[in-house]
């Protein structure tokens, strides 16, 4: 009877209370959303794209947004620091990028990987970087001093994510080479190579108390490894297709998953089962992220809108959760996060009793915000401000400079002010009713430009011939900077081949000296008068 009552409970075609509501939706991408986060003040949520702008949205009703231009190619990750006062961004353009998350639009300007950067994540300290590249190695960065510090070099293919341990001491990795890498800090060694993904390995993650790491993979599988143990102490395989990223709870009960299936999903790790399916985006969805708090996360998609999310199913108090998971009627129930050692593998497949919420946007709060946007977009080559006056831009003294990375601050601002659909639709019309966001924007940029001139639109000729200079420059620092990588990966492997050979001479030399040792000792030995 009581199972009966729970299976029809899950099957009911209404919400409750604790089911994760949708709030509002952000739309101001050209192109797919590949990577969202929180400030950890919980007032900004920062999102990248393969439009090639990072972008920082304002939680507040009202709030403006800030588009930040200057990659060169699509941007693949975005985080900020612990402290919420700089935002860290990866691009397909072999460069990451520290913004400064204000309407001065100041950022450096790291330079070392040879190829795709796929990845960027601060340690819990703010004051390190790791990224993750198609070069095959892993990174490590001074946030302080600015420069780049060591590599990782051990994975056999492309690396697709790297993520710091809580406390700083580890950092795991995964690629394209179907391993899970755990490697210390302070030796930079790899401790541990999980190996037992079938697939190529999209997402890599620790849970907020560093115990466990999750990694997802292209084969629609999610595993959750104990590293206390180093035994995969929970799978899950209940998306169709492959996942994109994943998100922990703050509390660690509770995990949250993006797949190119077009759903995210919700998982309790307590008891080891999918309990939400979330419907809303209309293309894959390639990045969720929870907020520090864990009252809101994010999802971010190919169909170039960002979901802000109620969680609601963390509302009761993790002695409620403990209590409900102690009275578990199975014989030998699904291992979970506090399992040191598991009893028996268990898989955890699609269950009916997953509720499935296809949402609607409840409030009016999702009009497109007021948008300013920093830096020139890179296909623009004319200079325009039209809403305040030009300004010289700042002098060498305040840039960063540094062998590793350049720094650029940027100094001219345009608002741009969008028109969209009402909050009060469906979600599944809100990628419908972008295009025309999209157009009226720009329909208001061009009026904008016919009526207001700006005096550095007409350039002369040796302001372009300067501009061609300039970007034959940059292109010969970049390819200097990429000798300097391949330069101190050699030496770092010459000094420990010298290392070796070090250690094989001396070991050489006391086996001479225990040969000639004992060969003393036997000349000194008198000779027995009885032989």
């Amino acid at each position: 009877m009581k199972q009966a009552l729970i299976h029809a409970l899950r099957k009911r075609p209404f919400r409750c209370s604790e089911d994760p509501a949708l709030e509002r939706h952000f739309k101001g991408h050209k192109n797919a959303v590949t990577c969202v986060h929180f400030n950890p003040n919980n007032k900004q949520l920062a999102s990248g794209s393969a439009d090639k702008t990072v972008m920082i949205w304002n939680l507040a009703p009202k709030g403006r947004a800030l588009r930040f231009f200057g990659h060169q190619d699509a941007v693949t990750g975005v985080q900020f620091s612990p402290s919420g006062k700089r935002v860290a961004s990866s691009s397909k353009d072999r460069t990451v990028r520290l913004w400064t998350p204000s309407m001065k639009g100041e950022c450096a300007v790291f330079r070392a990987h040879t190829a795709a950067v796929r990845s960027v994540a601060f340690s819990a300290d703010g004051l390190r970087l790791v990224t993750a590249s198609d070069d095959k190695s892993v990174k490590v960065w001074s946030v302080d001093r600015q420069s780049f510090i060591y590599s990782l070099n051990q994975h056999t293919n492309w690396v697709r994510c790297a993520r710091f341990s809580p406390d700083g001491r580890l950092i795991v990795s995964c690629g394209d080479d179907r391993t899970v890498r755990l490697w210390d800090t302070s030796t930079k060694h790899c401790l541990n190579c999980f190996s037992d993904c079938c697939g190529s390995s999209t997402f890599v993650d620790f849970n907020s108390n560093g115990t466990c790491i999750g990694s997802s993979g292209a084969d629609s599988s999610l595993n959750i490894w104990d590293i206390r143990t180093n035994k995969l102490i929970q799978h899950y395989k209940v998306h169709s297709e492959g996942i994109n990223s994943f998100s922990f709870h703050p509390s660690n009960n509770f995990l949250i998953t993006g797949s190119s299936d077009h759903t995210v999903k919700v998982l309790d790790l307590l008891e080891g089962r999918l309990i939400y399916t979330l419907h809303g985006h209309k293309g894959a969805v390639t990045s969720v992220a929870f907020s520090q708090a864990g009252d809101l996360f994010a999802s971010g998609g190919g169909d170039r809108q960002i979901l802000l999310w109620r969680t609601n199913f963390d509302s009761n108090s993790y002695q409620d959760v403990l209590q409900k998971h102690g009275r578990r009627a199975t014989p030998d129930p699904p291992p979970h996060l506090s399992d040191i050692y598991p009893r028996s593998p268990h898989l955890h497949h699609p269950q009916d009793s997953a509720v499935q919420i296809h949402p609607a946007v409840a409030d009016t709060r999702s009009a497109d915000p007021q948008v300013v946007e920093l830096g020139q977009p890179t296909h623009n080559n004319t200079v325009m401000n039209s809403l305040t006056r030009w300004k010289p831009p700042h002098t060498s003294s305040s840039t960063y400079q540094s062998s590793d990375f350049q720094a650029r601050h940027v100094d001219t601002s345009r608002v741009e002010t969008q028109k969209g659909d009402k909050s009060g639709s469906w979600v599944s019309s809100a990628a419908g009713n972008q295009t025309g966001a999209f157009s009226t924007g720009k329909g208001r940029r061009e009026e904008e430009e016919t009526v207001l001139t700006h005096p550095l639109e007409v350039f002369s000729s040796h302001a372009s011939s300067l501009d061609s200079t300039l970007q034959h420059i940059v292109r010969q620092l970049d390819i200097l900077t990429q000798t300097v990588s391949v330069l101190e990966e050699r030496l770092t492997l010459t000094e420990d081949r010298m290392k070796e050979c070090l250690l094989h001479q001396s070991q050489i030399l006391q086996n001479l000296r225990a040969s000639r040792e004992q060969q003393r000792s036997e000349s000194d030995t008198p000779p027995d008068p009885f032989t």
